[in-house]
């Protein structure tokens, strides 16, 4: 961040850097008995020398929080095909307005698996969305009944934080004194009044009879328990600690499970990120912006409808079926980098330093497929719904990213989609 480059410091921090304080806060905090995990691989263990704790905490977000009101409203991104239209004064409205092109025609630089680019309802304009949804706002788009807070609310980022600029000198690490010509700015980012960080999380530990370390470490009697460094700025945040009942909804939107079915008798479904995913390159899958559970030339969905062959094994039930769905149109925004560095740990020394760079697809993203039957359409649903096909919405059970799905990243939500139906504004073939 030295000269002119500010640096990203006031970004949204990422679902990973929630998951490593949290972490560090369990090796800092918890000195009792605790079931240790080793790699391995084909049920061998790969290194006897290596072991890791804490391998069952599981995160989601964090997500912007406003507790001004009678009750806490949880917001999430814009998904990208929509905007919140202002109907009348002091009155807005999700709209959906980018849609599948059916009628195209002439060449495209799209992948050959996207058969339908997707294009504009709406004329050009310089107008931008408000970047945050509330729960509420998120179940209009889907169209669907939210267990949680049914209020719409739409946020931009100023609106929930700022950016917070500030100036220093760079330090020489050996000498501890000033380093002469290393000036630098750099932009924190700054919560505003009554917006908190709403993070899911839990840690239920063998060793515990399925008891959660977190309520351990975090004890909302003490003052001093409730501290947490999050980010590579080592910033001391205090923890407020809530035990969520495990027939309460998660305060995250829920998506449909059926009703994909158009006229026509295609069943679309569509799939939005709440939470970035990352698919890397496996073997000879591109990985990127494409799931690595759709095929790289024909965009087959390669999901099962129940368990997969070594679960399936394991447990000596029946494994699941594929999936007859292809992917067939994409809304996907600018990738967010996703790094990170680690410090010195004896049972991984080979771990120390930078670690691999990602490039995630960023939440919002849409995904558009159109399934073979009716049963297809509800088991893709099915697949991809954060929840599954439980509407309650009291558990996590799907994280479709490869990577880091523990650390919150690839949950969605599903609803149903139609195709453009009318001209493009301003299109000189319309």
């Amino acid at each position: 961040m030295s000269g002119s480059l500010a640096g990203h410091g006031d970004s949204w921090p990422l679902p990973s850097a929630m998951n490593a304080a949290l972490h560090a806060a369990l090796h800092r905090d918890y000195h009792g008995e605790v079931h240790t995990h080793r790699s391995a691989r084909n049920g061998k263990i790969l290194n006897n020398d290596r072991e890791w704790k804490f391998g069952s905490l599981v995160t989601v977000g964090p997500f912007p929080v406003c507790t001004n009101g009678s009750a806490p409203t949880w917001f999430f991104p814009r998904p990208l095909d929509a905007i919140n239209e202002v109907e009348k004064k002091n009155s807005e409205e999700p709209k959906v307005t980018f849609l599948p092109l059916d009628n195209h025609q002439g060449g495209s630089s799209l992948p050959k698996l996207l058969r339908y680019p997707v294009a504009n309802l709406e004329a050009a304009s310089k107008d931008t969305p408000k970047n945050w949804w509330s729960t509420g706002s998120w179940s209009a788009y889907l169209g669907v009944e939210s267990p949680g807070s049914n209020a719409v609310h739409f946020k931009n980022n100023g609106e929930l934080y700022n950016s917070e600029h500030s100036y220093g000198i760079g330090i020489d690490p050996e000498s501890g004194t000033a380093e002469e010509g290393m000036f630098y700015s750099a932009h924190s980012l700054r919560l505003g009044p009554g917006i908190v960080l709403g993070l899911l999380a839990k840690s239920r530990d063998k060793g515990l009879n399925g008891g959660d370390l977190l309520q351990t470490v975090f004890d909302p009697t003490s003052s001093d328990s409730n501290k947490i460094i999050v980010g590579g700025q080592q910033r001391m945040c205090t923890v407020s600690l809530t035990k969520t009942a495990a027939t309460l909804p998660l305060p995250l939107p829920v998506g449909m499970i059926s009703g994909f079915e158009k006229p026509d008798g295609k069943y679309l479904v569509k799939w939005v990120l709440l939470t970035h995913s990352i698919w890397p390159v496996v073997g000879e899958h591109a990985g990127g912006w494409m799931p690595n559970w759709v095929d790289n030339d024909s965009g087959d969905v390669k999901l099962l409808d129940g368990p997969g062959k070594n679960f399936a094994v394991r447990h000596k039930v029946d494994q699941g079926k594929e999936i007859k769905a292809k992917l067939v149109a994409a809304i996907v925004g600018k990738p967010v980098v996703v790094a990170g560095y680690a410090e010195h740990n004896d049972a991984a020394p080979e771990r120390v330093g930078n670690k691999s760079t990602h490039l995630a697809v960023p939440a919002g993203s849409v995904y558009y497929f159109k399934a073979e039957t009716k049963g297809d359409a509800e088991a893709l649903a099915a697949a991809l719904n954060w929840h599954g096909s439980d509407t309650t919405g009291t558990t996590i059970k799907n994280r479709r990213s490869t990577i880091m799905g523990e650390k919150g990243f690839g949950l969605g939500v599903c609803s149903t989609w139609d195709f453009h139906k009318g001209n493009i504004p301003g299109h000189p073939n319309t």
